[in-house]
Order: C-alpha cells, then structure tokens, then sequence
C-alpha cells in the first residue's frame, strides 16, 4: 500500500493520486525552487537540490553471530571499548561492495544498474555527506551505477563503509518508494511494540533480525534521543539489515564541547541526560552505545541524541568508569578547564568510587546545585530503574519525551514527589510565526480576520544568544453577513492592537488591562450596531482568540469558538480555550456530553464581541510558561471542526516544532487540510513557534 504523505490514507500501490485528498503519489514539490520531482529520485533536475528520503543502514554478516565479537581473548581495555573516534569510511554510491558484506535480501548476488537518469546531476558533490569521522574516507570510482540492498530494488546504496572488526557495515541508502509501507511499519501500527511484546512481533515477523529488537524495546523510554527503525530483516544468507532514522548530518557531541560559548551548566546538563539513559541502555546490553564518540549527537536543540545503538561485546560490560573517561575525553579534545566539582567527579570515577548509577546522578544533582549557589537537600531514595532527571519547576529548562523526564510542576508518576529540583529560568531563544486566512470552498466572502504585530531585539554574551520579543497574534471570526462580520473581526482586530500599542509598556498587561482591551473591542463593534440600528440576527459580531508573548510568558484572552492550540514534545497537543458555545456551558452545568450536545441549539455561542455591551461579555484569560519549545495554533472553526486537529497533529503540527520546518508552508498545509474535510467556513490559522533554552546567566545572577 502508499501511504498518501499529506492525509496519510492507505492507497493501492498501484494508484498515482490519494483516493482521499487527490494528491500526487509519485511527485512532491522541491523544497528550494517548487519543481515537480519524482519520490523515487535523488535530486531535483531542476535545481540539483537533494530531495530523496535517506536511511542509515547497519549490516551484520551473520544472524546468529554476536552483536559485537571482540577479537580480543582477555577483557578488553576501557581505552579500547571508547573508540575515541571510530573511522567509518564510507564510501561513495558506485564503489562495489566486497563480498560477504553486502546486504542481499532473498538474493546471493549483487544487483546491479547504471543510473542513466540524470548524468548531469548524478554527481558525487550532489550526495550528502559521509556519515564518516574518517580523514580519508575511500575514494569514490567514479561510476554512476546503482547498487541496491534488497531484490524489490528499493533501497538504493549511496555510501557505505568497510566492515569493522565486528562484522558491521553501516550504509546510507535512498529509499526509491518512499510512501510505500513497510512489512515492520505495518506490524508496529497493529500492535503495541513494548518491551514487554516483542516476542509476540517476533513471531508475527519470522524475518525481525535480532538486531532490531533493542530499538523496539528502547523506543518508548527514549525517542528521540534513540533514532526510529525504519525496515528491517534477515536475508537468505543470514545477514541481518536495519534501516534507521538518518542522523549522519546531525552535529556530534563533541563538536558542541569545542564550542567555548555553550556554558559549563548547560555540559553538565548533558551530563544528566547520558547518566539517565545509562540504565535504559544498560538493560539491553547498549551501554557502549554512549562510550563511542562518534556515536554521540546533539539536535537541533543541542540535547543528547544517538546515532544508533552499539551492543556490548561478549567479554566487555561498560562501566561507570568508562561514562567518565568519554565525559573526560570530552573535557580534554576541547580545552576546556574542569571546574573544581567535576574534576573531582571525574576522579572519583576513574577511581571507580561511585559505584552506582544512582550515587552518580546524585553528585550531579549536587554539582548543578552547588554551581547555582543553593543548597538542597540530597535524595536518599532514588529509582534504579528509570532513567529520572531532577531539573525543573515553574520557570525551569524541561526538554522530556516519555523517557527523558525532568520533574516539572504536575504531579510525577515516577520517583520521589520529594525529590529536590533545581531550578533554571528560561530565556527566549526565537520567536516565529505565519497566518493565513482563507475563503473556503463555500462561502463567497470572507468573514476572518487576523493581525500580528511583533517586536525583536537580539542579545548577546558570552554565555550565548538570546532574543527579546513581544508578539500580539489576534484572530476573529465574523459573524452577521457581508458588510458585517468582516466589519467585527476587522475592526476588532484593529481596536486591540491600538490598545495594546498604548497599554503594553515594559511587562506583559496583568489580566485586567487584557480584560479592558477586550471589552474595548466589543464597545467599539456595539457602538456601530447601535448607529446603525441593526437587530437581531442583524447585529454583527465577531469571536476572538488573543495571545500575547513577551520572552517566555504568554497570556491568552477568548470570546467564542475560535480556539488555540498548544503543542510540545513532552505534552503533545492540547486544547487551551474551551469554546463559549451552549454544549460546554452544559457540560460545565454537569450534564454529560452526549446529552449537551443532543441539543439541537447545542454549538450556538454563549459569548461574542459587539452584539451585546459590555455587562454580557466575560472573556477567558489566562497566563502560561514557554519552559520547553513551543508550538501555539490559533484558528477559527473551519479549521478546528470536526476535531480535524486532534486527528492530523501529528503530521501537520508536530513536524512544525522542528527549526528546519517551514510555519508559512506548515499553514498553507493546514487550510489545504481544512479545505479537504471541512470546506463549510471560512478557514483562518496562525502559527507561533517558540524555542528556549535554560537563561543560566540569570541564575547565576539571582543566586549570586
């Protein structure tokens, strides 16, 4: 089956557009100059962009060979365990494959063709970079030949390495058909892939190489720092293939370190995030996952990520001892000096001292309170088993998935409520945004209004960059017919920037400026239903939803049914205003859903501005915390209906929170979205993306 990219409807393979949405199958858009391109191709012919969907691949020659067979009799040094680097040379697409090392599905031969699609683009500059620390990597031959991992010719190899004495050879590969599904995404969608059920896959994929399955296992405790598995299997020569998440272009972690800007708090704070994946790892013999370092990642956001999972070798279990000769390592390659505590961390575990993982996580935890100045109690109990971090609280740095959690303010169901935090206020790294209103595919006119109005200024220390931003983002939607709600939204709009152009100084409005502001508006749209004598349904009006930033804070203030969403990486998505429509004033009455929205009258509005004065208008608002990066979605009802937010988030929104990520394409593909299951309204959408980081200047200064 293809799975349609935009709706994510499951086609017959052998259809060229989406039964449900109508979109392309076999062409998608250029991201860098809009050209039409194959998904099965590797560049643009247009402007030689690289457009094709890349996978990093790991090959072992042998099904029932160990993971990692160290070629050592004795128990190997720790020096030689860290692979401080290890060499991968890659090779570029066309260099053959040596014999016995090549993945060959259901194959004994190599496969073959000579890629006569594009000569004038087919070149070695236009592949992306070697996933490779090597200074030499093997030269290129030169050729334009097409070598394939399996015999359905899908996964064409563009690089690869030599074997390492494991066994190994790691590969990057295009996938040539990319929205078909794959016999493991089908598997992994129908059932739960937890540790606990990964026998119950095995025996449902007789073909699940052993390899695999730590990355299924681990999944759940540690996306995203653990790249997603992609395909997988074992070929009639018993060697196993794995096709993962590509991370190759990912900066490495040490590269982070030469970086004298990045503060010692913030290094410590990677520290944190290794010591909590060491248990996670250390349970499915992947502690040398974190002992090579150029294993080891950071995104986009500078958080621990790994390239893949190393198994330990037979005769070598990773240390505590060894975690600190890479941390030391670290310290050494970037010249940078080892503050008093962590040297003596350092020793302690050279000593092999701290014999725990949780001694360890507790002299961190010390240490990162000691460098802010304050002093809390120490844990005495803490959970050996998953893997908790203890930074947190009100304005404090939380950067979580499932598995890499810091205590925030809602309740843990992990670990000690007790457990002392240490607090890092947050500083505003970027502020961005994108609106777009539409008609739809019914209406003749459009009854949306939207305004941004924003403020910047850039800052800059030693200790790094950030950003000092105001943003005022307001969408209504009009109700009253033409010459009517386009008049309320467009002139509610126009009086709540005014006003908050006067009444917004050095700090964000308290409530009751934002609640003046509000009803400001609605005087101004009540004002001009009294001149001009309108009645009844006559009189115009308009629904509102307003957020206000300034750095890390945010205010929301609602009227109506226009919603804002808010979604995160450790939250997922939420629905931050409820709407003013009789259904919820029901449910807020106790009365349950069904029955409240059984009511014929049950999505009439309870609220809106200018139909009413002021005495009928009691606005929603509300103040929150940017404490992790930030997606916010405001939107009128023509995009929210039908829960079309809750369904699609996932593949409209959450690839959003991504810096590389496009907000003026991800709205444009939001009113497309709307227009393809809703179309009844008009559709309005605005998108702000927030970025933060821990501001350790300004704990510093406060616990000085």
């Amino acid at each position: 089956m293809l799975v349609c990219s935009q709706c994510e409807f499951e086609n017959p393979d052998t259809n060229k557009f989406c039964q449900q949405c109508g979109a392309s199958l076999t062409h998608k858009a250029c991201p860098e100059c809009g050209t039409q391109v194959a998904y099965s191709a590797k560049v643009c012919q247009n402007c030689g962009t690289f457009t094709g969907t890349l996978w990093l691949g790991i090959i072992l020659e042998r099904a029932d060979a160990p993971l990692h067979e160290s070629s050592h009799p004795e128990k190997p040094k720790i020096e030689d365990a860290l692979n401080l680097p290890r060499a991968t040379g890659l090779a570029s697409e066309g260099t053959p494959l040596s014999p016995g090392t090549a993945a060959q599905e259901n194959s004994t031969e190599i496969q073959v063709w000579w890629d006569n699609d594009h000569p004038e683009t087919d070149r070695e500059e236009n592949l992306p970079q070697p996933v490779s620390s090597d200074k030499n990597p093997t030269p290129a031959s030169g050729l334009t030949q097409k070598t394939f991992l399996d015999s359905q010719q899908r996964y064409q190899l563009l690089e690869r390495s030599t074997p390492n004495p494991m066994g190994e050879v790691q590969v990057r590969v295009l996938d040539c058909q990319p929205l078909q599904a794959t016999p493991l995404e089908v598997l992994l969608h129908q059932q739960n892939t937890e540790e606990g059920n990964i026998l119950n896959l095995s025996a449902s994929m007789p073909s699940l190489p052993p390899l695999a399955k730590p990355y299924l296992a681990l999944e759940s405790q540690l996306y995203p720092a653990l790249p997603r598995i992609h395909d997988a299997w074992l070929d009639s020569n018993g060697q196993q293939v794995v096709l993962l998440e590509d991370r190759s272009d990912w900066p490495m972690l040490l590269d982070l370190w030469h970086d004298q800007e990045i503060p010692q708090m913030q290094l410590l704070q990677l520290f944190h995030e290794m010591a909590s994946m060491w248990v996670a790892l250390a349970a499915q013999n992947c502690g040398t996952s974190l002992l090579n370092m150029s294993n080891l990642r950071v995104d986009e956001d500078q958080s621990l990520g790994l390239l893949r999972l190393e198994q330990d070798a037979n005769n070598f279990t990773p240390t505590l001892e060894a975690l600190g000769q890479v941390w030391q390592h670290l310290f050494m390659e970037s010249g940078r000096t080892l503050f008093g505590s962590i040297a003596i961390l350092m020793s302690d575990l050279k000593e092999n001292t701290i014999q725990t993982i949780e001694e360890l996580r507790s002299r961190l935890q010390a240490i990162a309170t000691e460098f802010q100045g304050e002093t809390t109690q120490q844990p005495t109990d803490m959970p050996s088993v998953e893997p908790d971090l203890n930074f947190s609280v009100a304005s404090s740095y939380v950067r979580t998935t499932p598995s890499r959690e810091y205590q925030t303010n809602e309740p843990s169901d992990r670990g000690d409520d007790n457990d002392p935090t240490v607090v890092l206020p947050m500083q505003l790294l970027s502020l961005e945004d994108a609106g777009r209103t539409d008609v739809g595919r019914q209406r003749r006119h459009n009854e949306d209004y939207f305004g941004i109005r924003t403020l910047f200024t850039k800052a800059e220390t030693p200790l790094g960059r950030s950003v000092q931003a105001r943003g005022l983002y307001i969408l209504c939607d009009g109700m009253g017919g033409h010459a009517g709600g386009e008049v309320a939204s467009a002139l509610a709009v126009k009086t709540l920037s005014q006003y908050f152009q006067d009444h917004w100084q050095d700090e964000l409005p308290d409530e009751d400026s934002i609640r003046q502001g509000v009803l400001k508006a609605n005087q101004a749209i009540y004002d001009v239903n009294q001149q001009d004598a309108r009645s009844g349904s006559g009189r115009m009006g308009t629904t509102l939803v307003m957020v206000l930033v300034q750095e890390t804070q945010v205010a929301v203030a609602h009227v109506g049914d226009s919603r804002l969403y808010r979604l995160s990486r450790r939250q997922g998505i939420e629905q931050v205003t409820v709407d003013h429509e009789v259904g919820q004033r029901e449910i807020k009455r106790g009365v349950e859903k069904s029955i409240a929205y059984s009511r014929p009258d049950s999505y009439q509005l309870t609220q809106a501005l200018g139909p009413r004065n002021e005495h009928f208008v009691a606005p929603d608002i509300e103040f929150f915390e940017l404490n992790e990066d930030t997606l916010l979605l405001l939107c009128s009802d023509g995009l929210s209906d039908n829960d079309l937010i809750e369904t699609h988030w996932q593949t409209h929104l959450q690839p959003l929170l991504s810096s590389r990520a496009s907000l003026e394409q991800g709205v444009s593909e939001l009113i497309d979205l709307a227009n393809q299951y809703n179309g009844h309204d008009n559709i309005t959408a605005v998108l702000i993306r927030g970025k933060v980081r821990p501001d350790l200047e300004q704990a510093r200064v406060a616990n000085s």
